[in-house]
């Protein structure tokens, strides 16, 4: 791989991994709702699992994609279905005054497994194998996971730091209740460009 596509490749990883999605909002609504440091298991989930789904993209599932192009609304409409799922979860997040003590983040295989249903996740791996491991060689799909995965954590844990600082202005029980429900809106709005592309 060149130095101008290495860096093409990083710049996209950030680029992809700080913009607003399923994963960053979710985390938002975690370091809101039970802190940074229990949100951690959360972002190395994220970070790891993205890592693994671009491998096994790259290893050879994109050629599934590429020959049967149902797969793509099949995938979109478990997506949706589970999206919808955890909007409903984060607008219903313990009751406010009682969440940050009672409630649980989301764990590490949790967060792991749920880019294999985050139509963003998928938009990325996908993306970034065709573009910078066309060749689909180990080494290129290799560099591209790990490039993810070491660009991917410190973009996510951005929006876990700025959850845990907007926790400040959440003591009150109504202002927590419009946050979770303003979070899981912001997660069907997502869905968007997955249902009408």
């Amino acid at each position: 791989m060149t130095l101008q596509l290495f860096s093409a490749l990083v710049l996209f990883a950030f680029v992809s991994s700080i913009t607003p999605g399923p994963n960053n909002l979710m985390l938002l609504a975690s370091g809101a709702n039970f802190g940074f440091r229990r949100t951690i298991p959360h972002m190395l989930g994220i970070s790891l699992g993205h890592a693994v789904m671009v491998s096994i993209v790259g290893i050879g599932l994109v050629e599934i994609f590429d020959r049967v192009p149902q797969t793509y609304s099949i995938l979109a409409i478990a997506s949706a279905i589970y999206l919808l799922w955890l909007a409903w979860k984060i607008a219903h997040a313990a009751e406010p005054g009682k969440g940050r003590e009672s409630g649980t983040p989301m764990t590490f295989l949790q967060a792991a497994l749920f880019q294999w249903v985050n139509p963003k996740a998928w938009y990325m791996a996908l993306t970034a194998i065709t573009l910078y491991a066309a060749d689909r060689t180990l080494a290129g799909v290799i560099t591209v996971a790990l490039v993810f995965a070491c660009v991917n954590l410190p973009s996510v844990s951005t929006w876990a730091l700025l959850g845990q600082q907007i926790r400040r202005i959440l003591t009150n029980p109504t202002r927590l209740r419009v946050f979770n429900w303003t979070m899981a809106l912001l997660l069907i709005a997502s869905l968007v460009p997955v249902l009408l592309p």
